[in-house]
């Protein structure tokens, strides 16, 4: 692929070693960054030339989150990379850690200098043992080879950097309930302000990013800012790893210029199946809302693209179902996942979650009632928007636009108590 930047060096054997990884210019940022070529005002100033945007949903241009830490305050600060990938069609932070470590662990060691950190956590999902074996392995060679510990490359700047699995909780992947884990302790949303950047991990100043987001830090500042905005286009910087799932010939992951049509990345992952047609797509993993495919079809893949056309980007997982597919069904799987993931600190998700689940079990199952599609849309409007963390909207989002998109569907699952697709 062209214009690869996380996914770089796939085509060699062993693109996670150190000796690949330096071959391709690997850590020749660092060094010269270390040697004086670059001060961090300037490394922040290149970020947001690049209108590089946050890779794990929700799209915050880094080089401003960046700039919110205050680097010469007294005490530690910490750089924290999200590795956690819980969204349902997400497939790509793990690939990654997988095939190109050392991108991630040189954009680490940067985002570390530039903010002032001196450690640095990664936390990994906990069922993904081979991408945290392979992480490992990485900080090993870094660390043989002088990127990592006290003194680097002979400088006075200190960093390390650990890795940290989690137990798999959905709810981990929102910034502040990793940090609670990472603690130590249960897994729940802290109140918002104060934000990380001032009260983060262990109670000090924190940035947290995205595997993809900081893995791309690197690349950008081995050939600038506006190479990687040229990639993309204006406010959607760069190429964006683009995890395609369900009813394709190919499912995989595809990094692609940011602003590439829909329909030319569905051609990419092989069309739909043969014999059936596009029916709906989630475009951004499955807390985003559902859009239907003949909208799809005249989308393009970046963040501004999909927000017009009533949807988001999200993590950048495309699910993608064909005319086989019963919407109420798929409904039915999203919700009881996030009544199950609902961590169950705040009552409109703790309980809201539940009465979706369970009117939409009802539905699918031939007991369903005229009156539940509106109370359906009502409860999920009394949960998004109104919990600590995102975890409501994304159960309340995918509900009211099934339901505004395929209310068809709905209604026949109610009166006739069958699906109407019939090869479903």
């Amino acid at each position: 692929m062209v214009n690869e930047v996380s996914f770089k060096n796939l085509q060699q054997e062993r693109p996670w070693t150190l000796d690949v990884y330096e071959r391709s210019g690997g850590y020749e940022v660092l060094r010269s960054i270390i040697a004086g070529a670059m001060t961090p005002e300037a490394i922040i100033e290149q970020l947001k030339l690049s209108a590089l945007r946050g890779r794990g949903g929700a799209g915050f241009p880094t080089g401003v989150k960046w700039s919110f830490m205050q680097r010469n305050a007294p005490g530690q600060k910490y750089i924290v990379c999200n590795s956690d990938e819980g969204e349902p069609g997400t497939c790509k932070d793990r690939d990654i850690l997988r095939y190109n470590p050392h991108a991630l662990i040189e954009g680490m060691i940067i985002a570390g200098y530039t903010i002032g950190a001196s450690v640095g956590y990664n936390y990994i999902r906990g069922e993904f043992y081979e991408p945290y074996e392979r992480f490992e392995a990485a900080l090993e060679e870094a660390r043989a080879s002088g990127y990592l510990g006290r003194n680097i490359l002979g400088s006075d700047f200190d960093f390390e950097l650990h890795t940290h699995l989690g137990a798999g909780a959905y709810i981990c992947g929102e910034e502040t309930a990793l940090l609670e884990s990472l603690e130590g302790k249960k897994g729940m949303p802290r109140f918002k302000p104060p934000f990380p950047a001032s009260y983060g991990l262990f109670g000090r100043p924190t940035t947290i990013n995205n595997t993809e987001s900081l893995a791309s830090v690197p690349e950008i500042l081995r050939k600038g800012g506006q190479w990687f905005l040229d990639i993309g286009k204006p406010n959607n910087g760069g190429p964006k790893i683009f995890c395609v799932t369900g009813h394709v010939n190919r499912p995989g992951n595809f990094e692609v210029p940011l602003g590439m049509p829909f329909a030319e990345l569905l051609e990419m992952a092989g069309g739909i199946r043969a014999g059936h047609s596009l029916k709906a797509v989630i475009p951004g993993g499955s807390s985003v809302p559902v859009l239907p495919g003949e909208v799809m079809m005249g989308v393009n893949m970046d963040y501004d693209s999909i927000s017009k056309a009533g949807s988001m980007l999200g993590s950048g997982a495309v699910i993608v179902m064909d005319d086989t597919t019963c919407m109420v069904k798929a409904l039915e799987n999203l919700s009881h996942f996030y009544m199950e993931e609902s961590c169950g600190q705040c009552t409109p998700c703790r309980e809201g979650t539940g009465w979706l689940a369970r009117v939409i079990h009802r539905i699918e199952h031939g007991m369903g009632r005229p009156e539940d599609l509106d109370m359906l849309d009502s409860v999920a409007g009394k949960i998004g928007g109104r919990t600590i963390c995102a975890l409501g909207d994304a159960a309340a989002m995918p509900v009211q636009s099934f339901i505004k998109h395929f209310r068809h569907e709905f209604e026949h699952h109610i009166e006739h108590k069958t699906c109407m697709v019939t090869n479903a």
